[in-house]
């Protein structure tokens, strides 16, 4: 799944609105019966490998998230107006795709963007099989 910032916007440049974001990543609350498998927070857009459960939908889910990740960075800003573009881009895995190819595929993001030269390097990331 991928979210894009409002007008591409690099919102999550800046340290503290990405400390934020990380932080409500990290909250069970944020995916309800979901989880998130592995993730990255880029400074414009936020990439993840979600595992739905039986309960919330895919688009409650994410409606979820970005609603307390724009929270989470107004407060910490004070910041008014748009934080998330509408809607969000999603892919199923079929079975034959390899779910940890595509974790290391998100998070290696920031090593393909230059924004680092190893992925240990970047702090806004995670996954499960760590």
């Amino acid at each position: 799944m991928t979210v894009v910032t409002h007008q591409r916007k690099r919102i999550f440049v800046r340290n503290a609105a990405a400390i934020a974001a990380a932080r409500v990543c990290h909250a069970p609350m944020t995916w309800g019966d979901a989880q998130a498998l592995c993730w990255v927070l880029m400074p414009d857009h936020w990439h993840g490998l979600i595992q739905l459960g039986d309960n919330d939908h895919l688009a409650l889910c994410v409606n979820r998230f970005k609603a307390l990740i724009a929270k989470a960075v107004r407060c910490q800003h004070g910041a008014n107006g748009h934080v998330w573009q509408r809607g969000f881009h999603d892919h199923a895995l079929r079975r034959e795709e390899d779910m940890r190819a595509i974790a290391r595929y998100i998070v290696y993001n920031p090593v393909r963007a230059g924004l680092v030269a190893r992925v240990g390097d970047y702090p806004y990331w995670n996954a499960v099989w760590l």
